[in-house]
């Protein structure tokens, strides 16, 4: 069963289909076949620029958990043999000083929908009943619709997506070194190194998703960066 077609998810992939199209045309006259790959960048500008409180609230929460590392480092040695009573603590350390553990993560969670919809609106011939304009889009020559699968064939689109992966390869590294800086004092090692491990997933995604949804990851892990960047600035934990 396709999900998209049914309301109100096949409303959703229609406004987001037609928004990306007006766009689309609006750039074609200096991006040609390139405009809704242009489309796509600019989507995620905006995006990305609606989702900065959220990026300086995951900021502001990660300061006060940094700030409160020694006080977990005690919990966890006081209940180091009583996980359920070390687990209480700890949420009610983060409730008395105000602090959301998952306030990282909104940012990640946020994008999720759009990412879902963008890879709707590439894999769908066919939306609100008109043929799909998005797919006759490119970038540097490959379909914006196509997967690495489909590019097997091709070698010009094969390189287009090795290009990529390694583009989000080197910004997933540094991204992931950044933010190990920031890992506070008392951390458990695992979701730590599964922390350090899931800054990649974006690599495996670029893997299996059309190339338009490639090229969102890419524009939005960059952002990421450079606003962690001056976040870290603004908000420093140590």
């Amino acid at each position: 069963m396709d999900l998209f077609a049914v309301p109100p998810f096949s409303s959703a992939l229609s406004a987001v289909y037609h928004a990306l199209t007006a766009l689309a045309d609006l750039l074609a006259p200096v991006a040609g076949a390139g405009a809704p790959a242009l489309a796509v960048v600019a989507a995620t500008l905006f995006v990305r620029a609606a989702l900065i409180p959220v990026g300086v609230g995951a900021a502001r929460a990660e300061q006060s958990r940094a700030r409160l590392a020694p006080d977990i480092a005690r919990l966890r040695e006081r209940w180091k043999g009583q996980p359920e009573r070390l687990q209480r603590e700890i949420v009610e350390l983060y409730r008395r000083h105000g602090v959301s553990p998952i306030a990282g993560c909104l940012p990640a969670l946020a994008q999720a929908p759009v990412l879902g919809i963008l890879y709707a609106v590439f894999v769908h011939a066919d939306i609100a009943g008109e043929a799909n304009l998005l797919l006759s889009g490119r970038l540097f020559g490959a379909p914006l619709g196509t997967t690495v699968v489909g590019a097997l064939g091709d070698p010009a689109t094969l390189l287009v997506f090795a290009v990529l992966a390694i583009v989000v390869a080197v910004i997933a590294e540094s991204s992931r070194r950044t933010a190990a800086v920031s890992v506070p004092p008392g951390m458990p090692s695992g979701p730590t190194r599964l922390a350090g491990a899931l800054h990649f997933a974006p690599l495996v995604a670029v893997s299996v998703l059309p190339l338009a949804a490639g090229v969102y990851l890419c524009v939005s892990l960059a952002w990421t960066l450079a606003q962690r960047a001056v976040l870290r600035r603004c908000y420093p934990i140590a």
